[in-house]
C-alpha cells in the first residue's frame, strides 16, 4: 500500500497578510517576502558626487580640479571588459576634487570625483 502524498502548500494562517505595495503610480494588493521587508531602502545618489556604475579602471581622466563644467561634459574614461566608457558630467558645476588616478582599477559604486 502506498503512503498518501504530502501537501506542500501553507495553510492560509502560515501566509503573510496583504500589505499595499506602490510602484510609479499604481497599488497592488500583495504579500512581501522576508527579504523585500529587510532590503535596504533606495535613496536617491547626490548627482554631484560622480561614482563608477561598474567595475573597471581608469583609462583616462579628461578633467583637472577647479575646471568648470557643462552638462554632458567628458570627465574620464572608465575602461570595463575591454570596452572604454565615457562619463559625462551629470550637472554644470566646478570640479571641486578627483578621487581616482589614471590606471587605478574601481569597484562598483566607487566615488571618482566631486563637482561643487
Amino acid at each position: 500500500m502506498s503512503k498518501p502524498a504530502k501537501s506542500t502548500k501553507k495553510t492560509p494562517a502560515q501566509d503573510p497578510p496583504l500589505e499595499e505595495l506602490e510602484i510609479g503610480s499604481a497599488i497592488y494588493l500583495t504579500r512581501l517576502t522576508t527579504k523585500f521587508n529587510n532590503r535596504k531602502s533606495w535613496q536617491r545618489p547626490d548627482e554631484r558626487m560622480v561614482q563608477a556604475v561598474i567595475p573597471g579602471t581608469i583609462h583616462k581622466i579628461m578633467v583637472k580640479e577647479g575646471a568648470e563644467v557643462n552638462l554632458g561634459t567628458p570627465l574620464l574614461i572608465l575602461e570595463a571588459m575591454k570596452m572604454r566608457n565615457k562619463v559625462l558630467s551629470p550637472v554644470q558645476g566646478v570640479i571641486r576634487k578627483i578621487h581616482v588616478a589614471e590606471g587605478e582599477k574601481v569597484r562598483k559604486e566607487r566615488l571618482l570625483l566631486e563637482i561643487k
